[in-house]
Order: C-alpha cells, then sequence, then structure tokens
C-alpha cells in the first residue's frame, strides 16, 4: 500500500521500519517538530524523524493539522491509508478522511481500557495483570474507533514501563503488518461501553515517593515510572531515582533502609530497590550504586 506514517517517539520506530520491510511504500512521514534539548537547548530531532532522514523518506512537522494548507497538504499525497501510533496531535476529520482507506491507530493497551496518553504507566501502576496491542480504526473520538486486531501480554510483578515499552513496541510493529495483510478480511469490532479508563498524562508531582503507602502501591509506582520521569526519594542529602524494585517481607518505619539490599520500610509491607541512579550518575543495580555509597539500616529515606 501506499501510506503516511505518523508517529513521534522511540516506540513508533519499530513500526516504521517493519512497514517498509513488508514492502509498503510510504509516501511521507509526519511527527512531531524538533524540540529544544540539553543544556544549550539545540533543536532536537524525534527518534521517528532521525530514522526517516536515515531512510531518505520525506518528513513533515507541522505545528497543526487544523490549517486548510495543512490538510490540503495532507490529501495530496494520495495514498491508500494512514498508520498512526504515538503521533502527538490531535487528527481533525478531515485528515481522517482523507486516505482512501482511512487511518489505524496502534494503540498500547486492550481497549476500551486505558484510553489516552500514557497506556503502558497506567497499566503497572494500577497493577493490572496484562495489557497489549490494538489495532484500532480511527475516528474523531480519543481512542473510542473499533478494534481490527488484538493482542494481550502479561504485565510480570517486576516489569517496569520501559521493559512493557520495548514489547509492545515490537508486537505493534508486528500486528500492524498483519492487519495490513488481512485487511479485507478483517472486520471491525466497537469496543464495549463498559470498562472504559482513560490514562491521563504523568504528573512530574506523581514521580515523588511517599513511603506510607503500601509496599505494593509504592513498588507499582516505581516501576511505573521507570525510566521516565523516575520516582524518587531523598536519600542521603541527595535526590535519587529509583528505577526497579519488588516487594518484599519486612516492616519499619515508613522509609526506612532496613537491610544492606536496599529493603525499605513503606506504610504496610516493604519493597526492595533493585536499580536506582544518583543525580549526575548513570543508572545501576543496587549493589553497583551502593559500592561507593553507604545507606546503611535504619536510614530513613524521605518522600
Amino acid at each position: 500500500m501506499r501510506l503516511i506514517f505518523m508517529g513521534t517517539p522511540d516506540f513508533s520506530v519499530p513500526v516504521l521500519d517493519a512497514l517498509l520491510a513488508d514492502g509498503h511504500e510510504v509516501a511521507c512521514v509526519y511527527c512531531q517538530p524538533p524540540r529544544p534539548a540539553g543544556r544549550g537547548k539545540k533543536p532536537r530531532l524525534s527518534p521517528v524523524q532521525a530514522r526517516a532522514e536515515e531512510l531518505g523518506l520525506p518528513v513533515r512537522h507541522p505545528a497543526s493539522l487544523g490549517t486548510h494548507e495543512a490538510q490540503a497538504a495532507f490529501a495530496d499525497l494520495n495514498v491508500d491509508l494512514a498508520v498512526v501510533v504515538a503521533y502527538g496531535l490531535i487528527l481533525p476529520q478531515a485528515i481522517l478522511d482523507a486516505p482512501r482507506r482511512g487511518c489505524l491507530n496502534i494503540h498500547a493497551s486492550l481497549l476500551p481500557r486505558w484510553r489516552g496518553a500514557a497506556p503502558i504507566q497506567r497499566a503497572i501502576m494500577a497493577g493490572d495483570a496484562e495489557t497489549g496491542i490494538c489495532i484500532m480504526q480511527m475516528e474523531a473520538g480519543l481512542d473510542t474507533g473499533p478494534v481490527l486486531l488484538k493482542e494481550a501480554v502479561p504485565i510480570g510483578p517486576e516489569d517496569t514501563a520501559g521493559q512493557l515499552h520495548d514489547r509492545l513496541s515490537a508486537l505493534g510493529a508486528r500486528l500492524i503488518v498483519e492487519a495490513l495483510t488481512r485487511l479485507d478480511d478483517l472486520t471491525p469490532c466497537a469496543q464495549p461501553g463498559d470498562g472504559v479508563t482513560y490514562a491521563d498524562k504523568i504528573d512530574k508531582a506523581e514521580a515523588r515517593v511517599d513511603w506510607t503507602r503500601s509496599a505494593v502501591e509504592v513498588d507499582r509506582r516505581i516501576r511505573g515510572l521507570s525510566p521516565f520521569p523516575g520516582a524518587w526519594t531523598e536519600a542521603g542529602g541527595e535526590r535519587v531515582k529509583l528505577l526497579g524494585s519488588r516487594v518484599v517481607d519486612g516492616g519499619g518505619a515508613p522509609g526506612e533502609v532496613l537491610d544492606d539490599a536496599l529493603s525499605v520500610a513503606c506504610g504496610k509491607g516493604a519493597v526492595r530497590i533493585t536499580r536506582l541512579q544518583r543525580a549526575g550518575r548513570g543508572a545501576g543495580s543496587t549493589g553497583e550504586v551502593l559500592r561507593g555509597w553507604a545507606l546503611p539500616p535504619g536510614t530513613i529515606l524521605k518522600g
């Protein structure tokens, strides 16, 4: 098929590669504009734009798709279908209607659960046993369209959002190729009205660990916010990101370090921190980080 590809972050890159590997023609790649980044605040290309330029594909990054000019330029590409995955802009009806066979979205949840911006993080933070990928026909509502294909994956007890992100990205790439191959034979299935939840964008204020909460809640938050923005606490007078954890037996004052393996007491139970990052340093396993930095039992971590 002749396609438009619309995506921006790392999650989208394997999908673009898979479409090209399967022989589809990508007439144009749409992504978010370069954003200032780093200490110099120089514009940085999104992962999708960087990959598209490596592949020699034309790239557009309009600030809006709401203008007549942007919509006309999109329609002039004369494509069969648009594939959308973590693009970052709402698509007006004129954009949805322009491709001959509409627009397909790759969404990282089992719809209608976790419509919206942060489905991977919210699934872990809520303690869901599974999540997955849906290939959905797009319509004007937020992730409300009928589903063509879906596949579930389990969420393991120590899975982080980063690990789940990578598995779901690969699954999305595989499923969209399958969906395009079988497009004429797939029956769109309307989403049920029951079970709708919304995955609100992650607020940085959520990242500070509240040690008075139960170990189960603290563990889910640490894993759900890893690697970005990273749950954090104050330890030894500095701010530390907590990037991996698991629930363990133990008890004490909330935030109290219980042993040399960095088990920490919560309001109920305890968590063991398995990966962390000190300010201005690289991330590492707890054993690696604690070799040059003592957090002895009895230390209180401040939420």
